[in-house]
């Protein structure tokens, strides 16, 4: 929670109660007397537990019943985008446990940042997908991200960088070790991943990001089966472009609040990577966050980060659909070089 966060939870949460008690008129004391006066928050109240911060007494589907340790019951609303971190780790709402410990930061009347702790000590377990991002060229450098966890805190990362062939049948390590890495001529013809090792005071687990797209010279040379190709030099008639491969980042998606990491990679119809290819890309329906049209890159790819909004469905043995457009500017709509595909991302209710 940030220091302006930290600084307003009290004064937010005595205004969320306050609009509660007089609409809904909650049961205050620990007894259930509703005839009882609620008591103004002991702000010298030790441990985590002041200031309108509190002990969960009931999880319900978007909201948490909590009561404070001056003897009032909160209903506090949850709404989707809500941030829940449990024991220090990004988690959906049904995580929370009644008997946790909670500090709540709202606005407008809903929490907008959760931070609850409780329940048994538990050994990291990975939550969204971790990834690779930047160019995968020769000289360029990439950066890797841990994902989020869940387990007890705190939880310490050790990333290790493998490169593996095209099929992704065989990897082996590079030697390398952090969030970053300079692309090698060794890597020419492979695809990169990490290997993200989580460890705490209970146990350790591990995971594999998804991996780059094929290493190109920096030259051009090696990557997808042929060389990198500007989008100008797509030619002649009868050649077009295509919408080669569609990496959702986390899948299936399980939280709203959560942005999908989509990672694009555009070939032509002779296999070449090409560069500077613009794509659009949009769910259907629209239940996400429109990115605008950016070019691939010399990796023939490109990334996107879209926020899905509160009508995105979270359900179990459900897909989104996505329509994605690969094309060059200033051709015609109809008669370009233009590619097109419809994929999808799988949904799941934790």
């Amino acid at each position: 929670m940030t220091a302006r966060g930290s600084h307003g939870v009290g004064l937010l949460v005595a205004l969320v109660a306050l609009a509660l008690a007089v609409a809904a008129a909650p049961a205050w004391g620990a007894s259930g007397d509703t005839h009882a006066k609620p008591q103004k928050p002991n702000a010298s109240l030790p441990g985590p537990v002041r200031n309108g911060n509190g002990i969960v007494q009931a999880v319900r589907p978007h909201a948490l019943v909590v009561r404070l340790l001056d003897g009032r019951t909160l209903v506090v609303p949850v709404p989707p985008r809500a941030v829940v971190l449990v024991n220090g780790a990004r988690s959906p709402l049904a995580a929370v446990q009644p008997g946790f410990v909670v500090a709540i930061t709202a606005r407008g009347g809903k929490a907008v940042e959760i931070r609850a702790s409780g329940g048994a000590p538990a050994a990291p377990k990975p939550g969204t997908v971790q990834s690779v991002s930047g160019n995968a060229v020769v000289g360029q450098q990439l950066t890797a991200t841990t994902g989020t966890w869940q387990g007890s805190s705190p939880i310490n990362f050790n990333i290790t960088w493998q490169h593996c062939n095209s099929a992704v049948t065989s990897c082996s390590g590079t030697g390398k070790k952090g969030n970053s890495y300079t692309v090698a001529a060794a890597d020419v013809g492979k695809r990169m991943r990490v290997r993200v090792e989580a460890q705490n005071s209970v146990g350790k687990s591990s995971a594999l990001s998804d991996t780059t797209a094929v290493v190109a010279n920096s030259s051009g040379g090696g990557g997808g089966g042929g060389n990198t190709v500007k989008v100008a030099d797509v030619g002649p008639a009868g050649e077009r472009l295509t919408v080669d491969k569609v990496v959702f980042n986390p899948n299936p998606v399980t939280n709203r609040s959560v942005p999908i990491r989509v990672t694009i990679t555009v070939k032509d119809t002779k296999g070449r990577l090409v560069q500077g290819a613009l794509v659009f890309f949009r769910s259907t329906p629209i239940v996400t966050s429109t990115p605008t049209d950016a070019p691939t890159g010399s990796d023939g790819t490109v990334t996107y980060n879209i926020q899905p909004r509160s009508d995105f469905p979270i359900k179990n043995g459900f897909s989104v659909q996505f329509f994605a457009k690969a094309y060059r500017q200033g051709d015609p709509t109809l008669s370009g070089i233009s590619g097109t595909r419809l994929v999808q991302v799988a949904t799941h209710k934790p």
